[in-house]
């Protein structure tokens, strides 16, 4: 299967990651982590706003409610609705900030930042973290209740990464990225246990970074350093690759009223001579069929 891309936002994200669908707002959110920046785009509308959070920020999710819940270096925390700059050219520097915020768990750690994080079917937040040395153990994923409540369930992680439920919510997967591997967990709801390899990215095909889980239950994996997006059966089998034109795609998500839309973020840090779209969103219409993703119930 051929797959031709698009470019939905074109901009030059120093590490853009973290493409999440807001079914409510029908928009898409996205961030630059390096960056300090939370991003959204209309695909209908084309309006696109940017918003500046105080410390790097590893992901933002829609709450319910409205506003956002956002992994930043010294934990997590939650924007009220509104307070978002805005400008269709989406060239805004965000220096009016999100609206009111007030920190749910906060640990700071030197030395230590936050990473990608993914909602549970329960509306919980499950957040890792990493070392910007990317020393292993350095960082942790934790799952973040509603109220606060934090639990670490892996405390040995190098680079925690993409995180995500098959749709009857039995199992989630996981990637800490050094690894290369992309990991499967039973999952009860709230725990997980029974952790097993799904699949292996080989050395010179680049790192798993990013995942989403779609309607069939197969894994879509964004390949840092690999130029590619690959989708794996629940079985582990490769079965489609999408080739892409900038070396670091970090994240993919289904989105549009439809959740047929692929998009896809990407980076431009660390490359001597990036391609003029590293740092952009880009799409791939009618890639499949993704799910809704759930909103964080805090």
């Amino acid at each position: 299967m051929t797959y031709a891309y698009e470019v939905a936002v074109q901009a030059e994200a120093a590490l853009g990651e973290g493409p999440t669908w807001d079914a409510d707002a029908q928009r898409l959110i996205w961030i630059d982590i390096l960056g300090s920046r939370v991003h959204t785009f209309d695909p209908v509308s084309g309006r696109r706003t940017v918003m500046a959070t105080e410390q790097h920020v590893g992901a933002a999710k829609p709450r319910v409610g409205g506003g956002l819940v956002v992994n930043l270096r010294d934990g997590v925390g939650l924007y009220a609705p509104g307070g978002e700059s805005s400008g269709d050219s989406g060239d805004s520097d965000g220096s009016s900030g999100l609206g009111d915020f007030r920190w749910l768990h906060r640990e700071v750690v030197p030395g230590r930042r936050a990473n990608d994080a993914a909602v549970a079917p329960d509306g919980a937040l499950w957040a890792g973290t990493m070392r910007y040395d990317e020393a292993p153990g350095g960082g942790t994923l934790s799952r973040v209740a509603p109220d606060g409540t934090v639990e670490t369930v892996l405390d040995d992680v190098a680079v925690s990464n993409g995180t995500g439920w098959s749709p009857d919510g039995r199992l989630m997967y996981y990637i800490d990225s050094p690894t290369r591997r992309i990991d499967v967990f039973d999952f009860d709801g709230q725990r997980v246990g029974g952790r097993r390899q799904l699949a292996v990215i080989e050395e010179g095909d680049g790192f798993p970074d990013g995942l989403t889980v779609d309607a069939d239950g197969c894994v879509w994996v964004a390949l840092w350093d690999g130029g590619a997006v690959r989708r794996y059966t629940p079985d582990g089998k490769l079965d489609r690759v999408v080739e892409l034109p900038v070396p670091r795609p970090t994240a993919c998500a289904f989105g549009g009223a439809d959740l047929t839309d692929l998009y896809i973020t990407t980076a431009r840090t660390g490359l001597t001579a990036p391609h003029p779209l590293s740092g952009s969103v880009l799409v791939i219409p009618g890639a499949g069929k993704g799910l809704p993703q759930p909103a964080f119930a805090g």
